[in-house]
């Protein structure tokens, strides 16, 4: 008989044991963590629930870049989005359509290779562009690459996107000033 209530006993407290250290690994599992900063993800996973929507009705119409600039662009060249020297972007004229995050893009400087292109984009919480050029009969979930440019000095006619690059090791902004047209 005291052998009986001995291991009822040793199984209370072994019942008990489990189920404080079970509510212990509950209580620290969902304890939220100090966050340090994190890299920017990368644009295909860019979420899209947080946008500005100021900044993007803003930028709904037709616009044109009338100037790109960066130190040293009398020396240095510099590949923009993938697609050509940032000289041939001068002229490019863009479209942003606000309510569904779509639009176009055509380089139609003389001295440069013609280009049109449909795009998705959007301006997140944190001011960035996040832009998708998006490859002819392709959706832009199957696109996974992107670009992640600031917005400054937006007005009612005229914004500027702004390119971080490293030149020589040296981080370097690519200023693309775009106006209204129309």
């Amino acid at each position: 008989m005291y052998l009986c209530i001995d291991i009822n006993l040793k199984l209370k407290n072994m019942r008990k044991i489990l189920l404080i250290c079970t509510m212990a690994i509950l209580v620290f599992a969902c304890k939220t963590g100090t966050t340090a900063p994190t890299a920017p993800e990368p644009v295909s996973n860019a979420p899209m629930n947080k946008l500005d929507k100021t900044s993007q009705v803003g930028m709904k119409g037709n616009w044109q870049i009338t100037n790109v600039a960066y130190p040293g662009s009398d020396y240095i060249k510099v590949n923009s989005f993938n697609l050509a020297d940032s000289k041939c972007f001068v002229g490019s004229t863009w479209k942003f359509i606000s309510n569904n995050n779509k639009g176009n893009m055509t380089l139609n400087s003389p001295n440069c290779t013609g280009f049109t292109s449909d795009i998705t984009w959007y301006v997140n919480k944190e001011g960035q562009f996040v832009l998708k050029i998006l490859d002819e009969g392709l959706k832009s979930k199957k696109v996974k690459t992107g670009f992640v440019l600031g917005v400054a000095n937006q007005s009612e006619n005229s914004f500027q996107l702004i390119d971080k690059i490293n030149v020589g090791s040296k981080p370097t902004d690519v200023v693309y000033q775009f106006q209204r047209i129309n």
